[in-house]
């Protein structure tokens, strides 16, 4: 098999990606003014790019794998274009419109409009279905400096990506509406999830993210209960499939260990306490298989 081509895109996706990729054991190293990182992984081959050419890229067969933003993937129309693999759930983001915290939205459409935004396809889909009578202008990186409450306004709605609303109450400006919600996804071209060999290589570095995916969310909980006390105790934990149990030196009682969601933790704990659960240790998981 050829070296699987994997696209990395700059900014934030490139740090959480970095981060997954270091996780999984595949490390790579980005030298100084250049877009090919080097790493110990011989059947692999990365390249950085611009986060919103990777749909296109993989669309037209460039590159075999990648991770995007769903919001590029449907602002290029690749959607069709394209395999989603799976979600990575990384800068979870909604695309949004906004105007002026004094403006009434309904009032506004009554005139012309024109709506900043880098999203042009997005923006216009949205025109359409809200049959708005409005001109788009495009912009590049922040663009909330150019919707504001005055008749010298350059527009008068904003649509881009938003994770707080922050940026936005900052300028002033409200949702009035939700276009689509994104987030940092696995994407493959359509001709690699075609190649058998490439399939397969694709689907495992998906188990892979997996098994650290849900590592993140989970720890390990490991106590000691009194031989009196271990009915009560197993029939009131959680775990994910069944717990590990084993007896103390001297028959004393139990070991047990359980992995369990960290949302879970803070309820857990006091819970465990109050069932007989002594000596309890929590600890990080690296990988977790389902």
């Amino acid at each position: 098999m050829d070296k699987l081509k994997i696209l990395l895109a700059k900014g934030r996706i490139y740090e959480s990606v970095y981060e997954l990729l270091s996780d999984v054991g595949i490390s790579i190293h980005l030298p100084d003014r250049t877009y090919f990182p080097t790493t110990n992984q011989e059947d692999l081959a990365f390249q950085v790019v611009k986060p919103q050419i990777v749909s296109l890229l993989l669309a037209n067969n460039k590159a075999d794998m990648g991770f995007s933003g769903k919001d590029w993937v449907y602002e290029n129309g690749c959607q069709d274009d394209v395999v989603e693999i799976m979600d990575l759930g990384f800068d979870p983001v909604r695309i949004v419109a906004a105007i002026p915290e004094a403006r009434d939205f309904d009032k506004l459409l009554k005139s012309p409009v024109t709506i900043a935004t880098e999203y042009q396809a997005l923006s216009r889909k949205w025109v359409e279905d809200k049959k708005i009578d409005g001109t788009i202008f495009r912009t590049w990186g922040t663009s909330e400096g150019f919707v504001q409450d005055n008749e010298d306004s350059i527009a008068q709605i904003l649509i881009d990506n938003t994770s707080t609303g922050s940026s936005l109450k900052a300028n002033r400006l409200k949702i009035v509406d939700t276009l689509m919600e994104s987030s940092t996804r696995m994407y493959a071209s359509k001709t690699a999830m075609a190649d058998p060999a490439k399939k397969q290589k694709i689907m495992e570095l998906k188990m892979l993210f997996e098994t650290v995916l849900n590592a993140r969310s989970r720890v390990m909980l490991e106590m000691n209960c009194a031989e009196d006390k271990f009915d009560t105790l197993i029939k009131g934990i959680p775990s994910m499939k069944s717990p590990t149990v084993s007896p103390l030196f001297g028959g004393n009682g139990y070991a047990i260990k359980i992995a369990v969601k960290k949302s879970e933790v803070p309820t857990l704990l006091p819970k465990l306490q109050s069932l007989g659960a002594t000596d309890i240790v929590e600890y990080e998981l690296r990988k977790v298989m389902l």
